[in-house]
């Protein structure tokens, strides 16, 4: 346990609208890779750092199991813990606007930063490299494009 709060995980309370609950299951399996936990151990550890709704829910959901289930695994877990905090609309309309993502007025760091916070809910879009590129260049506005095409014809850069 001290190892375990050594790394510092993220706590999650399910009371803060603002605190994306896929950013706390990222996190947490990094913690747990690092640890080397297993899948059962990985349940343990996480739920430590649910705090106020998202604990109850997780009470809750532990005593909806059958009796003689065995503990939960990881995958289980995540599965339901992203289920109940943000749900399969939100995640659907999340891909939506990955899928249509623009630069728009953004800057190409800023479109950058939108396009890896949001690719995250569209991971089966983005099955290779390759998917992520072609995507990516999907969005950026015509200027940006022409500048860096002539850019990388004027010199050595291969992007």
């Amino acid at each position: 346990m001290n190892r375990f709060l050594q790394l510092d995980p993220p706590v999650f309370t399910g009371a803060n609208t603002e605190q994306d609950p896929q950013d706390f299951i990222d996190e947490m399996h990094k913690t747990l890779q690092v640890m080397r936990a297993t899948e059962t151990e990985g349940v343990e550890l996480a739920t430590y750092r649910l705090k106020g709704v998202a604990y109850s829910w997780y009470e809750l959901w532990e005593d909806s199991r059958e009796e003689a289930s065995p503990p939960a695994r990881w995958s289980e877990f995540a599965d339901a813990f992203m289920d109940h905090f943000l749900p399969a609309k939100t995640r659907e309309a999340r891909a939506a606007e990955f899928e249509n993502l623009k630069q728009g007025s953004r800057s190409v760091w800023e479109y950058h930063m939108e396009f890896a916070r949001l690719s995250k809910y569209a991971i089966f879009m983005l099955p290779t490299m390759e998917a992520r590129v072609h995507q990516f260049v999907q969005g950026p506005s015509p200027l940006v494009i022409n500048e860096a095409a002539t850019t990388a014809l004027n010199s050595d850069i291969n992007y």
